[in-house]
């Protein structure tokens, strides 16, 4: 038995989300998600992760839980926290606050908050740097007009910018503003507004402090001609509230996050991206910056930036980057010269930090393994930490497949093998596809996770066709523009590949996507009938009518060009419905805001007055992914089922945790 047999046992496993570490090394503090005890919903809390061996411990207990965790240059731990105040008379104005929990022991006290809540932090010096969200007008008032729209019954939204909506929540009336606070005895003093009247320049913001305190910097979003939006790289000083310095301006590139800024405080590091379009691929590299000059280079190569963080000498950097279908640590030079692999395993790192002594301390993730705390030696040799997360097995194997395509590029896959999988026993297999598309299944997914298919018989085909990140810039430019037919040669010759192996049935055999993957599934329907069954969860169908109600419809227009150009024409799956034979599961969350739910239904009746046999898995309360555990067992369960009745030829049962 593993944690796969009983999908409401896999939904229970508590998860490592992310680490932070002590400026002086000698403390580790871990995130965990796990089930609350109501069983509806997921909780965090902080857990001390010992350095010397010893087992992890709990730091932090409270029914609304923790989140984000940054130590202070004197060992005290701060984090965020919805824990009820005493003073809210309204629960409906329970919201986060910032925290401190003492180094030397003690209880955590609250250090700051707002009306808006407290939405993120980062430290430097006596400083400390926060986000909140504060409706426009007078600050002083700000919580008598809040009172004021909820009592009375005021939803309403007056937009005069772009954006209007983000992945899963509407952007306004409030607008994110960062303000800086003193470390006190007892609470943040002398906390000043950094950025007034900033519109929504935040709303996506990522931001640093210097280790002196004085300065942050952030990006910063700007609207642009033509409906399209641009980042800056700022810097603004602590003490003078409102002055900003731009590092980097959104002339053909944008400057995103993470921002990070060197030890020494002399440089920052962030992630800078071309613009594209309909012909030239966006250009991803590490940009490092002088923070007194804004002057800048790029640095690491080819690399494409997951994350990253500054060696103790400020001179070079780790970075963790997607690589043919894995994710390592890189060591890159802060000059730009060439950078040097640390990590040879087939892992994928996340959440760098870096100890005085130049050792990594990081998540360790695989497709076959949940992350887990290691330390990486500057020789590259990985020694895994006590993890407060269980170790389990795993129902199966993984190997690789690779393929050559029609126009003579190498596609390689991860393949998931069932236990029992024989030439005896062929398992039938799955294709799955992944979304972004400028993405790599190369890590743990506890959304879309093999396992739980390989525990009921299946093999997963995890494939990386064009627009694969970790393959170098040929590999994307490929699949630009052309994303139906491309990616789909590519599919179909890695899974080709697949099935001469004696432990796959090619009889019986399905394709599963989500988001882009979910656009390929729909693709793929339009274009073959070589599989049994079809599973397209948070699908692109009419790319006309996502382009314009996307809550990022700037960022598709650079590829596609303005809605009802060429290439909608030529690439959205809706226009070969005609064609479709095989049976489809739809499946679509009612908050999903970056593929809006009105893909689904209209995919839904479009099939449903075709003729074509086909269910719809909706939630109304579910984003872009499904989230909730009670509605993760139900996607398990609906979608074994769906498999079961036109793979395996079973008669369709609908699955209990629906009734």
């Amino acid at each position: 038995m593993t944690p796969f047999s009983d999908i409401r046992d896999y939904v229970g496993l508590p998860r490592v989300t992310s680490l932070r570490l002590s400026p002086d090394g000698t403390r580790l503090v871990g995130v965990v998600q796990a089930l609350n005890p109501d069983g509806k919903s997921y909780g965090t809390s902080l857990w001390e992760i010992p350095l010397d061996g010893g087992a992890p411990y709990r730091l932090t207990r409270s029914a609304r839980g923790e989140a984000g965790a940054e130590f202070t240059a004197d060992g005290d731990l701060l984090f965020c926290s919805r824990r009820p105040d005493a003073t809210v008379k309204d629960p409906d104005d329970d919201v986060s606050t910032l925290w401190l929990l003492p180094g030397t022991g003690g209880e955590a006290r609250q250090i700051a908050s707002r009306p808006g809540g407290v939405t993120g932090f980062a430290v430097g010096g006596p400083s400390v740097v926060f986000g909140s969200d504060v409706l426009p007008g007078d600050e002083a008032t700000e919580a008598e007009r809040r009172a004021n729209r909820r009592d009375g019954g005021v939803g309403a939204i007056l937009h005069e910018s772009y954006p209007v909506r983000h992945w899963d929540h509407d952007l306004g009336p409030g607008e994110a503003r960062l303000f800086a606070g003193t470390l006190g005895d007892d609470r943040l003093t002398q906390v000043r507004d950094l950025t007034p009247q900033p519109g929504q320049a935040l709303f996506q913001s990522s931001y640093d402090v210097t280790p002196d305190g004085a300065t942050v910097v952030t990006n910063w979003a700007v609207q642009l001609p033509a409906g399209e939006l641009g980042w800056r790289l700022v810097a603004i000083d602590t003490a003078d509230a409102g002055t900003r310095r731009i590092l980097g301006e959104p002339d053909g590139h944008d400057f995103e996050g993470p921002v990070r800024i060197s030890p020494d405080g002399r440089l920052v590091a962030c992630v800078r991206t071309s613009h594209a379009d309909t012909v030239r691929i966006p250009e991803v590299t590490l940009w490092i910056a002088d923070l007194a000059t804004g002057e800048g280079h790029a640095a690491g190569g080819e690399l494409w930036p997951v994350d990253f963080a500054w060696a103790p000498d400020s001179r070079s950097l780790y970075l963790a980057a997607d690589h043919r279908g894995r994710r390592p640590i890189f060591h890159v030079p802060a000059d730009g010269s060439e950078p040097v692999r640390l990590t040879p395993d087939d892992g994928a790192y996340l959440s760098l930090n870096v100890a005085p002594d130049g050792a990594v301390y990081a998540l360790r993730g695989a497709v076959d393994r949940a992350p887990r705390p290691v330390r990486v030696t500057a020789a590259g040799t990985v020694e895994e930490l006590a993890s407060p997360a269980p170790e389990y097995g795993l129902p199966g194997t993984l190997t690789e497949v690779t393929a050559t395509a029609d126009d003579g590029a190498a596609v390689r896959a991860w393949l998931v093998l069932p236990r029992d999988a024989s030439e005896e026993s062929p398992a039938p297999l799955l294709l799955w596809v992944h979304g972004g598309p400028l993405s790599s299944w190369n890590d743990w997914s506890w959304r879309w996770n093999p396992w739980i298919m390989a525990q009921h018989g299946y093999a997963v085909l995890l494939p990386d066709p064009c627009l694969s990140t970790g393959y170098g810039p040929e590999m994307i430019r490929r699949g630009w523009g052309d994303w139906g037919p491309r990616t789909h040669a590519d599919l179909m010759s890695v899974t080709d590949a697949a099935l001469e192996l004696p432990e796959i049935d090619a009889a019986r055999t399905a394709a599963l996507g989500g988001s882009f993957g979910g656009y390929m599934a729909n693709w793929i329907a339009g274009h073959t009938d070589r599989f049994r069954a079809i599973v397209t969860h948070a699908s692109l169908w009419n790319l006309d009518q996502f382009a314009g109600t996307t809550d990022a419809a700037m960022y598709w227009q650079r590829e596609f060009g303005v809605p009802g150009g060429e290439l909608y024409r030529a690439l959205s799956p809706h226009l070969s419905l005609d064609d479709i034979r095989t049976p489809m599961l739809v499946v679509h969350g009612d908050r999903d805001y970056r593929v809006p739910v009105g893909e689904g239904l209209r995919l839904w009746w479009d099939l449903r007055r075709t003729g074509v046999e086909s269910k719809f898995l909706y939630f109304p309360d579910e984003n872009h992914w499904v989230l909730k555990p009670g509605n993760v067992v139900v996607w398990y369960e609906t979608v074994l089922a769906f498999l079961a009745q036109h793979v395996l030829g079973q008669e369709w049962k609908r699955p209990e945790s629906l009734s």
